[in-house]
């Protein structure tokens, strides 16, 4: 049956993917990712078929059972692979393509309250880091990584590595990228102020030292020598 071969490459991809996976077994019942796309395959069915609430309370039921939130609106491709899985976020408008690996404390979130597109679209062939925050209607390529702790809150073009607060651009096609300056990077902003700061009370710090120096030295000049006794 078609639904038995799909279930057997969600399993094939967790073997791919996840060396600690011993056998099948182990699997099927010690995997809260697996159980996560199993069932939001069957919540997504029940959105589709306009049966809302229902689909929500599968869809709150799993995230009771594997500590994983899944829209049941999100459109999830093939051989999708959750790895730990606590903490992962994925909002109604997303959309995944196939072969994505993502890790525990995900967020595939919105930036806007608004109705319509608000949650990312991933490609195919694409790992996203423990951690990872990626925000807003924006579009990640095809075999794109994003490291660990990243905030993306913009396009990704295909074949790249992304890392930082906000994400940057490290790699394009397996090349460097030269980091564009001009985007506000606040943990840079920071390391830049405390630096300046740093040189300030080191050049003050000079200056004090230099006066104790002088004024020392100045009235050790001006106090009076006594004559020697014969």
């Amino acid at each position: 049956m078609g639904w038995l071969k799909e279930i057997k490459k969600e399993i094939d991809c967790i073997f791919e993917r996840d060396p600690a996976a011993r056998n099948v077994l182990e699997v099927i019942l010690c995997y809260p990712g697996f159980h996560a796309i199993l069932i939001h395959r069957i919540s997504h069915f029940l959105w589709m078929k306009n049966l809302k609430l229902l689909a929500r309370l599968v869809s709150h039921i799993a995230r009771f059972l594997t500590g994983i939130e899944i829209h049941p609106g999100a459109k999830i491709g093939r051989r999708f692979f959750i790895d730990h899985g606590m903490g992962v976020v994925i909002g109604e408008t997303a959309e995944i393509g196939d072969d994505v690996t993502i890790y525990h404390g995900v967020t595939l979130g919105g930036t806007s309250w608004k109705k319509g597109k608000r949650h990312p679209t991933i490609g195919n062939n694409v790992v996203i880091g423990a951690g990872a925050k990626v925000l807003g209607p924006i579009t990640v390529g095809n075999n794109c990584l994003i490291g660990a702790g990243s905030v993306v809150v913009k396009d990704v073009p295909d074949n790249s590595t992304v890392v930082g607060i906000p994400g940057r651009i490290v790699f394009r096609g397996g090349d460097k990228v030269k980091i564009d300056e001009k985007l506000p990077d606040p943990e840079a902003q920071v390391l830049q102020c405390l630096m300046e700061q740093l040189r300030e009370i080191e050049k003050k710090l000079s200056d004090l030292t230099r006066e104790h120096i002088e004024f020392t030295s100045c009235t050790f000049e001006n106090i009076p020598k006594k004559d020697k006794k014969e």
